[in-house]
Formats: C-alpha cells, sequence, structure tokens
C-alpha cells in the first residue's frame, strides 16, 4: 500500500500553496492558497472496501507562551502535541486519488461546509475549529482540508503526517460532526492496512526544511 503526491516528496517541504499561510518579511506571515494537496494510492490490499484519510501535525507546541512572540524563540525541546488539518471518510477505494484543491481552493472564514463532501465522502472536524472558538471573526466549524499554519518564531519545521487507512467496511461507524478521535476509535478493527506519506513546513525564515 502506497501513497504518493506530485505536491511534495517523502520529508520534502509542502508548497505555500498548500499552507493556511506563507511567510511574509514585514508582517511575519500573510494568509495563502489554502489548496489541499494531490494524494495518490497504489496497491490497495484485497477487500478494501472504503479508505479514510487523517492528516495531523504532531509538533505542535503544547505550551502557547512564546507563540509568535517578538523577540522569544519556541524552543525544539518544547512539549509537543497533535493538530489535525484533515479528516476524510468513506473515499472510493477505486478512486485511485484526490486532485489538488478538489476539496479545498481557499481560506473560508469560520470554516467549509460539512460533513458531506465530493462524491459521497464525508469531512471531519479540523483543529483550526478549536483554535478559532474564541475568535468573533473566525469562530465556525471547520470541516476538511485546512493546511499548515505553524508559529513563526519555531526552532523546527513541523511535520504533516497524511495517513491512508485502508477499511473492510464501506461506511466509516461516524455520524454528525465527528473528528479524528472519533474516527479513530471507530475504525478499530476494520483496518486492512495503512500508510502514510510526510511533508514538512515552516514559517521561521531562520529554519530549514
Amino acid at each position: 500500500m502506497k501513497l504518493t503526491s506530485a505536491c511534495f516528496d517523502q520529508n520534502g517541504a509542502i508548497p505555500g500553496e498548500c499552507a493556511f499561510a506563507i511567510a511574509h518579511p514585514v508582517t511575519r506571515i500573510a494568509l495563502s492558497s489554502n489548496l489541499n494537496p494531490d494524494l495518490q494510492w497504489y496497491d490497495l490490499p484485497a477487500g478494501t472496501r472504503s479508505l479514510v484519510l487523517i492528516c495531523h501535525d504532531p509538533d505542535v507546541p503544547a505550551v502557547l507562551d512564546d507563540f509568535n512572540k517578538e523577540g522569544r524563540t519556541i524552543a525544539a525541546g518544547t512539549p509537543r502535541m497533535d493538530f489535525y488539518h484533515w479528516v476524510l471518510v468513506d473515499l472510493a477505494a477505486e478512486a485511485g486519488g484526490i486532485g489538488k484543491s478538489q476539496f479545498s481552493e481557499a481560506i473560508v472564514p469560520r470554516g467549509k461546509p460539512g460533513p458531506d463532501a465530493l462524491n459521497g465522502s464525508r469531512q471531519g472536524l479540523n483543529g483550526y475549529t478549536y483554535w478559532f472558538r474564541d475568535d468573533p471573526d473566525m469562530s465556525g466549524n471547520y470541516f476538511g482540508y485546512d493546511g499548515p499554519c505553524p508559529p513563526w518564531n519555531d526552532a523546527i519545521p513541523h511535520r504533516y503526517i497524511f495517513t491512508l487507512y485502508a477499511l473492510d467496511i464501506a461506511t466509516c461507524p461516524v455520524s454528525g460532526n465527528f473528528a479524528a478521535a472519533d474516527v479513530l476509535d471507530a475504525i478499530q478493527g476494520h483496518i486492512l492496512d495503512k500508510t502514510s506519506l510526510t511533508g514538512r513546513y515552516t514559517l521561521n525564515p531562520d529554519v530549514a526544511i
């Protein structure tokens, strides 16, 4: 089972057009195109009836004291936590892949609609739902893909792990507004195989990928 992308190689740099934000020399960051990257899958196990795709960043600082603060740096040794950027279920195995910008082509304040998505698939809530919950201009339910926006003063590049799960069931047993944790719990016992593709991204001009 394999997962590839024309947008980036394994452990390569995710392009700015696939991010929520890009680096800016004056304002530190600027909003970007927020296109979902293309993905192709191959060699699925026999008996695959549907697919689940989850993208997460395991490198988000768990302590926010220095987050995007001038004159401060988020040290490499800072405790880290997961942040989910995309939860997509009920993908048809025979589709063979996802096109760039097929599921996301812009930033949508208060979030893109969901959970129903293209071709019978469904999208879960991503981490921006919780990140923006206290922002009166941005709060809402963020379904589907919203790309990287790591702190611009982080000492490390962040990893974005796209994991594809092949399931022995046609429909993921979640309902309503679901998140990654709900999906991961629901598919236990139904996973035939899984594979991952990791991209990297930074908004810190002093950090190399």
